[in-house]
């Protein structure tokens, strides 16, 4: 009976939430859990079985710096966005293991900064080997909750052996399991050169939009993939990740309006930095904060944040800047942000970040036209994994729909009591897991 209540309180206390929001709160297909029998198909139980354990050399040889694949070459300037400059067949590997009827390809390509100067990113192709032709595939644009800052430390290196514990790519193994249970060939860009070892700019969401955007069109012109150029492609980023897809959503029809995107999933996403960081403040996320401000700076330098911040402060930022997210950000739980700061202030509230938070707010644009989107993010500020205030993701519904886009909310349950009574649920949600048979459903031509 006490769970009964319990559950019936919480579903009273979502529909009081989401009611907030005009119109339907509920998802089409609805969002559902996945069973493990979802995950672990034959397919997957067939990239262990067809794997093997990874040599000493091919474990080694990933984790050295300097891969010849990331040098890049010499822009002339006039290179179209998209433009493919290399692509190279890899093996995924994860843990030194490596999976069995599983293809991949490291990518370079040409992109665009914030500001439109010409750029250089790299990513990562996944298509499973399952008997179809690649030409059928609808294809997953993924944006990892990678918040990683320095470098060698993004989806084409950590998925092929450089950063084996780094926790976005295990947060990213249930959803991948399941995209390629579809049979979604999967591209992921890097935002920015892995090989890169000056700061990222993961965060600068209209840079990580753009890479993403030009990493799909670089996939369509890799020859050994076969993949379609007309095919249905789908978005799907959740946390650091759901800020560029949002992004390139809003970016789609002006920026690259041939892709055949028809469908955004953005689970966890940050829609509004300044609020997002407001509330990190002394919690288990505080160094998540800090990661943030530092993966803004490369595109916004008159942030000035040395000048800014203590000495501790300082030791802080120059070991995030070559850090990945695991376990680097997890090392300041609980701790004031202004204390790092020599004024004393909030970074939320320092006038030299305005710009950058201002640039960053999701919401002002519209999903491109023929882009349904999903908004799963957690209906309460209820737990310590909700550092993205729940209001921000209803407003941002509430925005686009008001412009005319096509978007259904289905907020995800991220309570303490959750995570009790169901982590099972607690932790796939979490990773955007119960969306993909929306996603499934909606990425269709």
């Amino acid at each position: 009976m006490k769970r009964l209540l319990t559950t019936l309180t919480a579903a009273l206390v979502a529909a009081a939430l989401t009611g907030a929001v005009a119109g339907p709160a509920t998802a089409s297909p609805p969002n559902r859990t996945p069973s493990l029998g979802e995950v672990f198909t034959g397919y997957t139980l067939g990239t262990f079985r067809d794997g093997r354990m990874a040599s000493p050399e091919e474990i080694l040889k990933p984790l050295l710096p300097d891969d010849p694949f990331y040098r890049e070459p010499t822009l002339t300037g006039t290179e179209k966005p998209g433009t493919l400059l290399k692509a190279q067949r890899v093996a995924v590997q994860f843990t030194g293991f490596r999976p069995g009827n599983l293809d991949a390809y490291k990518t370079m390509f040409v992109t665009r900064t914030r500001t439109g100067e010409p750029d250089i990113s790299t990513g990562l192709i996944m298509i499973p080997r399952d008997g179809k032709q690649n030409s059928t595939r609808k294809i997953i644009g993924y944006q990892f909750a990678n918040d990683s800052v320095g470098g060698y430390c993004h989806p084409s290196g950590m998925m092929t052996g450089s950063d084996p514990l780094d926790g976005a790519s295990w947060s990213a193994l249930g959803p991948l399991a399941l995209m390629f249970n579809k049979g979604y060939a999967v591209v992921i860009s890097d935002v920015g050169n892995n090989g890169d070892t000056s700061p990222h700019g993961v965060f600068a969401g209209k840079y990580n939009a753009r890479t993403t955007l030009d990493g799909l069109r670089a996939a369509l012109s890799v020859d050994q993939a076969h993949l379609s150029k007309t095919a249905p492609i789908g978005l799907f980023g959740i946390a650091g990740g759901g800020v560029g897809i949002g992004f390139a959503s809003e970016l789609k029809d002006s920026y690259a309006p041939e892709l055949n995107i028809r469908s955004a999933v953005l689970e966890g996403q940050v829609v509004n930095y300044k609020n997002f960081i407001r509330t990190s403040d002394g919690s288990v996320g505080s160094g998540f904060a800090i990661a943030t401000l530092l993966g803004l700076e490369p595109s916004y330098p008159e942030m000035k944040i040395n000048e800014k911040l203590t000495p501790a402060g300082r030791a802080i930022a120059d070991y995030y800047r070559g850090q990945c997210q695991s376990p680097g950000y997890f090392t300041l739980p609980f701790v004031p942000l202004n204390t790092l700061f020599t004024s004393g202030q909030h970074p939320a509230d320092i006038a030299d970040f305005q710009h950058a938070y201002r640039d960053n707010i999701m919401g002002r644009g519209t999903p491109g036209k023929g882009i349904r989107t999903l908004i799963a993010s957690c209906v309460a500020d209820d737990s310590p994994m909700s550092l993205v205030p729940a209001e921000d993701s209803r407003k941002l519904v509430r925005q686009w729909r008001g412009r005319g886009a096509k978007v259904d909310y289905q907020p995800t349950n991220c309570s303490m009591v959750q995570f009790i009574t169901n982590i099972y649920g607690w932790g796939t949600d979490l990773l955007g897991m119960q969306t993909i048979d929306w996603l499934d459903a909606h990425t269709r031509n």
